[in-house]
Formats: structure tokens, sequence, C-alpha cells
């Protein structure tokens, strides 16, 4: 069993549960192989959009965590495989700057996610996930939530597309967390084919999808990202899905995965 997708108490909006409490409810859930992708730090020149300005890791704590996933890595190599990752935020017109943040830190790194989380409004950069108010704002800036949605599927696509040098993630991060409050703001009725349609742009740039659970757990979602029709279909295109709990705390270790298809919870790694 694989889980993907897991942050740590360097994350600015987590919690300060340790790495090595991580690992021990891993192996608690018969897990023997788990990445750590901790948040990067944002793109130089990029002004954080979340109002609390806590998405991601600065560069003083980068080395830190990469040191620190060293550590649990050597004490327990014998009971567990750690990969040392991060989710890397793609940016539309910051992709140099990421560019060359990958050639310096990529070598440290064996496993990696690329996400979505910001667009840019007419007026602002928006979180699209931060609160339901952050995701109305960026909604009235974009000209509605259809608006919003098309863009974010853009970003998706453009996000696999992009070239970012030899050390890009391999794996797009949650890829409908456009949804992450649909139902207080429901999805446009042809949201399904917009995510269908950034299926095949994944699929010939040769990366993984993040079939992520934290959606279940989310008060207004309630489903994976993606869902499950999305998964199958990505699935039966050949797009290898690998589980992430994106948890946060440890006790989100497993979330969503008593949802989800046990025949999709391994990756073809």
């Amino acid at each position: 069993m694989r889980n993907g997708h897991i942050h740590s108490p360097f994350c600015p909006h987590g919690s300060d549960d340790s790495l090595e409490a991580y690992v021990e409810s891993a192996l608690q859930s018969g897990y023997t192989k788990l990445t750590f992708t901790e948040h990067a730090p944002l793109p130089e020149g990029f002004s954080d959009p979340a109002p609390d300005k806590d998405s991601a890791m600065t560069m003083r704590d980068l080395e830190r965590y990469l040191k620190a996933v060293e550590i649990v890595k050597e004490k327990y190599k014998r009971d567990i495989v750690i990969l040392t990752g991060l989710e890397i935020d793609f940016i539309k017109g910051y992709e140099e700057q990421t560019r060359n943040f990958l050639n310096n830190y990529g070598p440290h790194l064996e496993d990696s996610i690329l996400s979505v989380h910001f667009l840019q409004g007419e007026t602002a950069w928006h979180c699209i996930d931060f609160s339901p108010a952050a995701f109305e704002e960026a909604t009235k800036d974009v000209g509605g939530t259809r608006n919003l949605y098309e863009k974010y599927f853009r970003q998706i696509a453009l996000s696999a597309r992009a070239d970012l040098g030899e050390y890009k993630p391999g794996r797009i991060g949650h890829m409908s967390l456009i949804r992450k409050f649909h139902q207080l703001y429901p999805s446009p009725e042809n949201w399904e084919s917009m995510a269908s349609d950034t299926l095949p742009v994944i699929k010939s740039s040769g990366m993984f999808l993040d079939y992520n659970g934290a959606g279940c757990t989310k008060e207004f979602c309630k489903e994976t990202y993606p869902p499950i029709s999305i998964a199958r279909e990505a699935y039966e295109t050949g797009i290898p899905l690998v589980y992430g709990s994106d948890a946060h705390t440890v006790s989100g270790l497993n979330a969503g995965s008593e949802l989800i298809d046990g025949n999709l919870l391994h990756s073809n790694d």
C-alpha cells in the first residue's frame, strides 16, 4: 500500500504532528511506501494570495524539511520506503522561476506533485481552496462559477504541458480541487467534460494522477479528488493513479481510503 501525498510539521496551515508520528501511523495502517510532499516555497516574485499568507513553506524552512525527511528515512529504512517530495504550485507566468527552483532542488527529490491552488482574476490572484468566502470572491472576479472552472481546468492542462525541466513533478495533484465547496456553490453542468478533456493531455505528458482522499473529509465536498467517475475514466485511459491522503495531521493519514476502489488504491510503479 502506498500513500503519495503527506504533509508535515513544516506546513504553515498544518499541525505540529511529527514526521515520526506520521510514519508510525503509516506502519500501523499497513503502508509499505509513503511520500512526504510538503508545500514548496512559492516562486520568487509571487505574493501568496491566501488571506492568512500560509500557503507554503518559506525558503529558510526548506533545508530543514529536507534534512528532517532524510533523518526519518534512515531511522525507518528497514520498515518502510519513504520518499522525499514536494508539492509544487503551477502558477501561470511563473514557469521560469519554478523551473529554476526545480533545477536547484530537484536532485534532492524522489517523488513530487504539481498542483493548482491559485488562479488570476480580473483584479487579483485567488487561492481557490482557502475558504468558501475566498472561493466566492474568485467567482465574482472572473465572471461566474463556469468561468472559474474553465480557468481552473485550463491551468491543469497547462501544468501537464509545461516545460519545467528534468525535475518536473511526475504527478498532477488533486485535479478536481475546484470542487472543494461544490455543495455550497454548485458546479456548472458540464464540469465533468472539462475534467475529462484534461485527461488526454495528462496521459500524453506521461504524468500520473494523485487520487486524493482529502475531499471526503471536507464539509462541502464529500468526494475524492477526482471523484470516482473521473478516476475510473483516467484509469481506463491508462493514467496511473496513486492514492494520496493529503494529510495535514496524523489523524488524516487514511482520508477517503474507505471510499476508494481497492483496484485503484495501488499505483503501477
